[in-house]
């Protein structure tokens, strides 16, 4: 009973989205059978995401809710022209306040890990991609939400697919982020034209998740291993301790694409007489640790999230875009003091990466020397992301400096980070 205590503990992230998959299989296979009408399927999307927000959240599914709620009613009362301004600062001050709220319980009681909260804030940040996607979409005259001179039951009709896009149960405790369009013309054709089974490619994607986590493991031990004095052994062993942080990440980004994969989202057709699935992705282990410089792994890492960000802020920005862009995904996430820290070291980077692809490596001729840059590149970018990710997930410097001194701070590193390292 013990061990199985210490496993949910572990791994209660995962095994909760490993919960809903059957649910994803449901879906799929009521609708492409044609058991589900058009507003059925919206509504089994919807209802589905608020069954898991209260079993998994509690009390504090109010503050998803209260979210959608206030979408709907700028929806149906602000001007289309200035919906978007409206819906990125209500949702971003309502997000804003559950994050003091949040970090107000963490300070005061920090013995007390209120894990739903931690779930309904992280998930309440998923939900201000989707709401601002929306509003976006508004804005660009890409959609077009108008309830003017509607009845009750037509309103209902146009909200109810936006609606079930928020609090669609495959993306609730976790990205990727799907685009709206997208969305609706899945759920609209998929008794039309159907997604192939993805029992194959959910099974693959299930193994890679246990040895992600395999791998998690066999780094704790290269972390165990490698904590001396010595300076090399402590290089080792900050990188190891890094990617075990990083690899929660891939593990949570790997289950959440599964559960939309069983559901039928992120087919992408056949290519070379295989089926591709990786639609929607925020990104795979061994395509973003081969990054060769900071700017492409923050091109690559979180990759639905990246692209948010770039049409939400940097492509909006006259001046300072890259800046702006960063500080923006600070305030989105939160305002911790470690994530200021690490923040502000990954946009300098960028910029000076940036700097240097543009001016120094056209002026590079020979193959070897190119290859000589592309290694001490990789290098490097690795030794960047490490600094970056122990400082935003210590949270705090003196955390930080603690880790490089304390084997029990570090010891005990993994579990401590596991729920905050998942958002």
């Amino acid at each position: 009973m013990s061990w199985l205590n210490w496993f949910w503990d572990e791994h209660q992230l995962l095994l909760q989205q490993c919960f809903s998959i059957p649910f994803g299989f449901l879906f799929y296979f009521l609708a492409t059978f044609g058991f589900l009408s058009l507003r059925c399927r919206y509504l089994y999307m919807c209802i589905g995401g608020f069954i898991l927000a209260v079993i998994t959240m509690g009390i504090y599914s109010i503050l998803l809710f209260t979210s959608v709620f206030i979408f709907v009613v700028l929806v149906c009362t602000v001007d289309h022209r200035s919906l978007h301004k409206w819906v990125f600062g209500v949702q971003m001050l309502w997000q804003t306040l559950c994050h003091i709220f949040l970090q107000y319980e963490e300070f005061y009681q920090p013995q007390l890990f209120n894990l739903r909260l931690v779930l309904a804030v992280s998930s309440l940040m998923l939900i201000t991609q989707r709401v601002t996607s929306v509003s976006m979409d508004i804005q660009d005259r890409r959609l077009t939400l108008s309830l003017n001179g509607l009845s009750l039951s037509e309103s209902y009709e146009v909200l109810l697919p936006v609606i079930s896009y928020i609090l669609n149960f495959t993306a609730l405790l976790g990205g990727p982020l799907c685009i709206f369009a997208h969305f609706v013309s899945f759920i609209e054709g998929i008794d039309v034209n159907p997604p192939p089974n993805p029992s194959c490619v959910v099974s693959v994607k299930l193994v890679q998740v246990f040895l992600l986590e395999y791998l998690r493991y066999s780094f704790l031990l290269i972390v165990n291993y490698t904590y001396n004095s010595n300076l090399i052994y402590g290089v080792i062993s900050m990188w190891a301790i890094a990617m075990v942080l990083r690899l929660h990440y891939y593990a949570h980004w790997q289950i959440s694409e599964c559960l939309n994969n069983a559901a039928g989202l992120g087919f992408c057709g056949t290519k070379a007489g295989c089926t591709d699935w990786s639609g929607l992705s925020d990104g795979g282990f061994w395509v973003t640790e081969s990054s060769v410089c900071i700017s492409e792994f923050a091109r690559r890492w979180n990759a639905t999230t990246a692209n948010w960000l770039r049409r939400l802020v940097y492509k909006r920005c006259k001046y300072f875009p890259l800046p702006l862009t960063f500080g923006f995904s600070l305030w989105w996430h939160g305002l911790r003091v470690g994530h200021c820290i690490g923040f502000s070291i990954w946009a300098a980077t960028v910029n000076v990466d940036q700097y240097i692809q543009r001016n120094w490596l056209p002026k590079l001729s020979a193959a070897w020397m190119k290859a000589i840059c592309v290694s001490l590149s990789w290098i490097t970018t690795q030794i960047i992301i490490t600094c970056i990710v122990i400082i935003v997930e210590f949270r705090v410097i003196s955390t930080y400096l603690t880790y490089l001194i304390s084997t029990n701070c570090l010891l005990e590193c993994p579990k401590t980070t596991e729920v905050q390292c998942f958002y």
